[in-house]
């Protein structure tokens, strides 16, 4: 299935923030970039790996399937020391499933009420899985990681997820606080991303 003659790329999910980070992130392939909503998939994988690579290559293998289409899938989320790595893998669902952004990021701040300013260490993780006919049914993997710490409380607007409590040292503001194209380039999604473009443009 083409579009304007271009080939399809699925980015398998569902979360809006991630559809419009890609999309800006992938912007210049020569690539249909569609959502599975875009598509029609009503299928829902479930996240049963236990890291990051694991789901990640579950979900791209998956709707992979279901689509027949080239599939980039990723899961992310966020480690943080002082909480031995949790919530990691259950960074979307540390509450509940379908938790919003605040609940996630308000059940962590009180988790950690307590934690000095400097043990609050913590990384975004991100792995992004590649999937299709043209890799030759093999899943190809791409990682990023961003290193920072946990504010004591929400600060900025941007973002999505943990980005409003997510403090880069060296930038001395939150993730919330960067635009999306200063985002890009040290996030954690971002750099994943780009090795994955690389690739990408190899079979373009």
């Amino acid at each position: 299935m083409t579009i304007n003659e271009s080939p399809i790329l699925v980015i398998a999910t569902r979360n809006p923030g991630k559809v419009r980070e890609f999309r800006q992130l992938l912007d210049g392939l020569p690539f249909n970039v569609m959502s599975l909503d875009d598509l029609g998939i009503e299928i829902e994988v479930e996240e049963t790996g236990t890291t990051f690579a694991e789901n990640a290559q579950l979900k791209a293998e998956q709707y992979h399937a279901g689509s027949g289409e080239l599939t980039l899938a990723d899961d992310s989320g966020i480690e943080v020391d002082a909480l031995n790595g949790r919530p990691g893998v259950h960074s979307a669902r540390y509450v509940r499933p379908g938790q919003t952004d605040e609940e996630g990021r308000d059940r962590m701040l009180e988790e950690m009420v307590d934690v000095p300013g400097w043990d609050r260490q913590a990384r975004y993780r991100a792995l992004i899985a590649i999937v299709g006919r043209a890799t030759g049914g093999e899943v190809q993997l791409f990682e990023g990681a961003c290193e920072g710490a946990i504010a004591h409380g929400p600060i900025g607007d941007g973002g999505f997820g943990y980005d409003s409590i997510f403090w880069l040292v060296g930038e001395r503001r939150t993730m919330a606080e960067m635009s999306a194209s200063e985002k890009d380039v040290i996030s954690h999604r971002g750099i994943a991303t780009r090795e994955a473009v690389s690739y990408l443009k190899t079979l373009a």
